[in-house]
């Protein structure tokens, strides 16, 4: 009975000759794939190549921009020419195009015909795959008319990569336009009302403003530690408690765990400078709680106050984007992690009128593509 098990297990794990060579294609895309997600530029061509030719087993293949070729892997370079004129046809008539190599002053030059796929992305043709072979055949044709589709979807995907980079950076932007101009000029009060009267602390505090602003301005890095992030808001909160003094109280509960966890940059600060602005508004005094708890295979933050609250209708609009209402980037922030980490790990904000507002956030400790 064992011995049959294993030889159904063996066979099951070997499998057919066509889930092998699926395998073998699969595997080779994938390898093909990582260069061009980077955008179709000669590097890239260069790095890709010699997968796509083995993936459509021809004897020569090629990657084009819409003019000249960026990358040739097999034989029969000395047809590059040729290629190329191709090539201009395929851009031009938006199809495939199939064609003769014409003469060749090697006698021995196997090379008769080529191939070449239009690349596409976002309906504008931007290069070509080119194969050459010694016999033209339909099924070639299609091959090379799937992989060109495949490799455009790639390419897209590089496109969308850059579009999403912009777009972040451009979020950001606004969030950096959002902080407060009355907390720059406050602090700056609150550290010249020390210079008289306590020296040291308003050296201690002007450093602590400059090190707050160079993070906060910082032109690098869509993602950040959390506790590069934490050390940021330390210093937010010292410059706040030079102002309000004992009116600001603050507990920070972190765990050690969560420390090196990757969020997206600026993603708590905001939530910390709101609680300040909305939990003393209207009070004498106030108490911000921010916690960071290791939960499995999450980080969970929580930033919450016992001000003066919020109608939830008010922050429903505000997570939707409303720029009009007063709020500090909660909606910037809830977009930079949805785009970031999925849907799935927006704001969650718990408020009413008088009972204070918790902010909480959630990040995975690990995701692919992300790091600070």
């Amino acid at each position: 009975m064992t011995r049959g098990w294993a030889r159904l297990r063996r066979r099951g794990r070997l499998g057919t000759e066509a889930d092998r060579a699926t395998y073998r294609a699969l595997h080779t895309a994938s390898l093909a794939s990582p260069a061009l997600r980077e955008g179709l530029t000669a590097g890239s061509a260069e790095r890709s190549i010699r997968h796509l030719r083995t993936l459509l087993g021809t004897p020569a293949a090629a990657l084009t921009d819409t003019a000249v070729v960026l990358a040739w892997d097999g034989i029969g370079q000395h047809h590059q020419e040729h290629v190329t004129a191709l090539v201009h046809r395929a851009v031009e008539n938006g199809e495939v195009t199939v064609g003769h190599l014409g003469s060749c002053a090697d006698p021995g030059c196997p090379m008769r015909h080529a191939v070449v796929g239009p690349l596409v992305v976002e309906d504008v043709i931007v290069g070509t795959l080119a194969v050459a072979t010694s016999a033209q055949s339909g099924a070639l044709v299609r091959a090379t008319d799937e992989v060109a589709r495949w490799v455009s979807g790639q390419l897209e995907l590089a496109q969308l990569d850059v579009s999403r980079t912009r777009l972040m950076e451009a979020e950001v932007r606004a969030l950096r336009a959002q902080i407060s101009p009355h907390f720059i000029y406050n602090s700056l009060s609150a550290i010249a009302s020390f210079v008289r009267t306590d020296p040291d602390r308003a050296r201690m505090l002007l450093l602590e403003f400059a090190d707050f602003t160079r993070y906060s301005f910082r032109s690098h890095g869509e993602f950040t530690t959390l506790a590069e992030e934490l050390r940021s808001i330390e210093r937010y909160l010292l410059l706040e408690q030079a102002r309000f003094g004992d009116r600001l109280e603050v507990t920070l509960r972190i765990a050690p765990e969560v420390l090196p966890v990757a969020v997206p940059f600026l993603c708590v600060q905001p939530l910390v400078e709101n609680a300040v602005r909305h939990g003393l508004k209207g009070q004498e005094a106030g108490h911000l709680r921010i916690v960071a708890r290791d939960l499995d295979r999450e980080c969970v933050i929580e930033v919450e106050d016992d001000g003066v609250g919020e109608d939830p209708e008010r922050v429903r609009r505000a997570l939707a984007g409303d720029a009009d209402l007063d709020s500090v980037g909660l909606g910037n922030v809830d977009a930079r992690l949805r785009n970031a980490f999925s849907d799935d790990y927006g704001l969650v904000v718990e408020t009413a009128p008088g009972a204070g507002t918790k902010v909480t956030v959630r990040v995975p400790k690990f995701a692919p593509g992300v790091h600070p």
